[in-house]
């Protein structure tokens, strides 16, 4: 069954999206997504600070 996460506080950095969502277990968690055709880059933090330091320092390979 697929998840449905709803993301908040949503900011764009070059082709990177930030943003905030609750996990499974109620804690805040912060993903950085490329939205750059054929990249695929995400990832999930626990920080803010973390995901918009990888949306700064991300380059796409394409």
């Amino acid at each position: 069954m697929p998840v449905h996460r709803r993301f908040r506080d949503r900011i764009r950095i070059g082709p990177v999206e930030v943003a905030t969502y609750h996990d499974g277990r109620g804690r805040d968690r912060h993903t950085a997504a490329c939205t750059a055709p054929g990249c695929g880059y995400s990832s999930d933090y626990a920080d803010r600070s973390a995901a918009e330091l990888a949306a700064r320092t991300h380059r796409c390979r394409v």
